[in-house]
């Protein structure tokens, strides 16, 4: 029930000034030990750069990334005879012929050549390793024997760091990845005069040369394009300084002897939309060795807390957990109800990993943020768009990193052109698709197999998550923007749809629902269908969102109507089957696989808002019954996706229980595509192997178990587990609407709440149960 009456917030809660937060305690990663994998190092970046030292006594390697280092060139691999075959294979399906449908869309309606696989597709590589040798004087060659070990990563300064002790000498180094001059640094110190002594070298696997010049150690070279093999450049340099001792050089490397302390820089760079990188990486060097260490560090930190400082959460924790974070996941896993720390450290880590993969005018993050380790990193670093690059993306407005978002939404707008000729070439349709993957190369043709690269949804996913930027913010510039990429997408779909004559629906054929297959009756298999359920969803959200977008610009208002006409005509949210399940297929098929990762046809109730428990509490219902048949288990990324679910399904110690599921302990970095998931030591999300959007919409459905603002009002607590209800409090968390959230809770009530806009106006707000409306007061 909605009240009638309004209430200012400000006034309507006179203690609001009370709710003043607590103390805040460090969030960081800590370890007793050197890394001795890479999922145990520490993920450093800036947006451009990432860095993983392992911390290592001896030797320590050091993983260096640049975001858009990708092999690989740009392709037309578009069928243009592919639409020819559209006829036949809608024929063949609509007379229930599915596998022989599949069969031609193998043979017709796939993209030419290798596809993903080829070397012109291209993949998203390492940049290299620098190697730092140490010597510690050991007499013999003796093996060095190092105490009082401790490595942490600070969230609240991106900043990383270890120290130890070797013969009486207390040796620190300190790294960060600059959010001031765009450089790696990383900062040795030794607490006696003339103690460090090591060799500084960098390499990576294949198509490089190093060398040194004027003590500037170089690293360059060019990737493959799939093509001739003159692909992208890229340039790194390394410089050194030092007080006290003395540096050196040989052909590939640079030598230190004798110093007490050694500043180390790092600039790197490729010729993505960047001719002038070899200047670029001259004039970072530069520009950052003018400034002293303290400055640079006090830049960097305070550049990264504008964003990073936006967001307080407490769960009722009192004090910082003194376990090492590698044992506290296996304490967590072993007693989840009583530890609060662990789920703000993964979120506030989660923030961090977007702050740290992403910079507005750079590339959004990809299946591996932008920390990879090899030149062949799996599924090739990829965008995938059947789930993946939108979870990456699913935490940034709730989380207060709106901005964020605008890397993809470029990617999206730069997709657009080559989709038009895909959407021509395929479907001889208006518009523009892209279907399961891209790369930095805007790709948008089918993948190479029918089993899962003719999926569609792609495009119109991306269309949910750049509306998202415009639903939390109300910037009408960014709306007008993206309102061609909307309309685009919109005419796409629109213009494609056949009639089942079964259901009398507008359907989308051929179609499929990604990555997953069914039985027909004879007993075979296939994935090709007319009208899977996410097709269904996606347009139900899509032509909303443009019709209101239509109308809020004051434009296209026969394009309104059509749309508004596809809406009564194309089938419902969701259909329920006979076991009382959302069916994924516009026929009841039998499921291949019942514990199948991909849970594709509850797309309606996360990212998209059409099943919700108050709405549609039919399909609510039905939703639960499909997330238990489905199971808890799975890759990270779908973990994380059932715990989204559940959230919004209003059941906060289920989607709990998903993020203990998601939180257990695990080293293995096998290709997975089944049960196991998991979290490395260093809180990176395992598929496996290390796929970065598990950390993503975990940190998003933590943020939806606190608040959630689909359903036309803010809801405090929707889905608040048993385990944090005793107190917390949150602030800074982000509503549609472009309001900013803080609020305190006792006993899984509500105390007190705050609720600002930059544009005062009023708003919904669910409160203890009870639905008001609310004055904003101006922030």
């Amino acid at each position: 029930m909605i009240t009638k009456n309004f209430v200012s917030v400000t006034a309507m809660l006179l203690c609001i000034s009370t709710l003043g937060f607590s103390q805040k305690q460090p969030l960081r990663l800590h370890y007793d030990k050197p890394a001795s994998i890479w999922e145990e190092t520490l993920p450093l970046g800036n947006g451009r750069l990432g860095m993983m030292p392992d911390g290592g006594v001896t030797n320590e390697k050091i993983v260096l990334n640049d975001i858009t280092l990708w092999s690989g060139s740009p392709q037309d691999a578009n069928n243009y005879d592919a639409y020819k075959k559209l006829p036949e294979i809608k024929q063949l399906l609509l007379a229930g012929k599915n596998v022989e449908a599949q069969a031609l869309i193998d043979k017709d309606f796939v993209c030419k050549g290798p596809g993903s696989g080829g070397a012109q597709w291209g993949c998203y590589q390492l940049l290299g390793d620098l190697d730092l040798k140490f010597d510690y004087k050991e007499v013999d060659g003796a093996p060095v024997k190092f105490t009082n070990y401790q490595r942490e990563l600070s969230l609240n300064k991106a900043v990383a760091g270890c120290s130890y002790e070797v013969n009486g000498v207390t040796y620190k180094r300190e790294y960060f990845t600059s959010f001031g001059d765009d450089v790696d640094m990383i900062r040795l110190t030794a607490d006696k005069p003339g103690q460090l002594n090591f060799s500084i070298n960098l390499s990576r696997p294949e198509r490089s040369v190093t060398n040194t010049a004027d003590n500037t150690l170089q690293m360059q070279g060019r990737l493959d394009n799939g093509t001739d093999g003159n692909g992208m450049q890229y340039l790194a340099n390394v410089k050194a300084r030092l007080t006290g001792g003395s540096l050196t050089k040989t052909a590939n490397s640079l030598i230190v002897k004798n110093a007490t302390e050694v500043i180390i820089y790092i600039a790197a760079a490729t010729d993505f939309k960047n001719a002038d990188f070899k200047q670029k990486v001259k004039q970072d060097l530069a520009s950052a060795m003018k400034k002293s260490y303290a400055l640079q560090k006090q830049e960097h930190i305070a550049n990264y807390q504008k964003l990073f400082n936006r967001v307080d959460i407490n769960l009722g924790a009192t004090g910082e957990n003194q376990e090492t974070t590698d044992q506290q996941l296996i304490s967590f896993h072993k007693e989840p109800i009583k530890n609060k720390d662990l789920p703000v450290l993964f979120f506030q880590f989660g923030r961090y990993l977007s702050i740290s993969s992403t910079r507005v005018g750079l590339l959004p993050p990809n299946l591996q943020g932008l920390w990879a380790n090899q030149t062949h990193t799996p599924w090739n670093g990829d965008y995938h768009l059947d789930v993946n690059v939108q979870m990456n993306h699913f935490p940034v407005e709730v989380a207060n990193l709106s901005e964020l978002n605008l890397p993809l939404v470029e990617l999206v707008r730069g997709l657009v052109k080559n989709g038009e000729r895909t959407a021509k070439a395929y479907y001889n349709a208006d518009g523009w698709v892209a279907h399961v993957i891209t790369n930095v190369w805007g790709w948008t043709e089918p993948g190479e197999s029918a089993s899962w690269g003719v999926t569609k949804a792609g495009s119109g996913w991306l269309c949910s998550n750049i509306w998202d930027h415009y639903a939390f913010t109300n910037d009408k510039a960014y709306l007008k923007s993206i309102y061609p990429i909307l309309k685009g997408s919109a005419q796409f779909y629109s213009s494609i749809l056949v009639k089942d004559p079964k259901t009398g629906w507008m359907v989308t054929a051929p179609s499929s629902s990604p990555e997953n297959s069914f039985y027909l009756p004879d007993g075979s298999h296939a994935s090709i269908c007319i009208g899977a359920t996410i097709d269904n969803q996606i347009m139900r959200e899509l032509f909303a969102n443009v019709i209101t977008a239509s109308e809020t610009l004051g434009t296209d208002a026969a394009f309104r109507d059509t749309l508004k006409l596809r809406l009564k005509q194309i089938p419902p949210a969701g259909v329920i089957n006979k076991d009382g399940r959302i069916q994924e297929w516009l026929e009841d098929y039998k499921e291949t696989e019942l514990q199948h990762r991909h849970i594709s046809h509850l797309y309606g109730i996360y990212p998209a808002s059409l099943i919700t428990p108050d709405g549609t509490p039919e399909l609510a219902e039905a939703a639960k019954k499909t997330l238990n048949v489905r199971g808890d288990d799975g890759p990270s990324w779908s973990i994380a996706y059932k715990l989204l679910f559940w959230a919004r399904l209003h059941d906060g110690n289920r989607a709990y229980k998903l993020f203990t599921e998601i939180m257990k302990p695990t080293f293995k970095t096998d290709i997975n595509y089944g049960a196991g998931g998991g979290i490395y030591p260093n809180l990176l999300s395992a598929g496996p192997p290390f796929q970065i959007d598990g950390n993503f919409g975990t940190t998003a459905g933590i943020a939806e178990m606190l608040i959630q603002s689909h359903a036309g009002y803010i809801d405090l607590l929707p889905a608040i587990p048993d385990s944090w209800q005793a107190s917390g409090e949150v602030k800074g968390l982000k509503a549609r609407g472009n309001f900013t959230v803080d609020f305190k809770w006792k006993d899984g009530k509500v105390t007190s709440y705050k609720i600002t806009s930059t544009t005062p106006g009023k708003v919904k707000v669910k409160v203890n149960g009870v639905i008001k409306m609310v004055i904003v007061q101006k922030a």
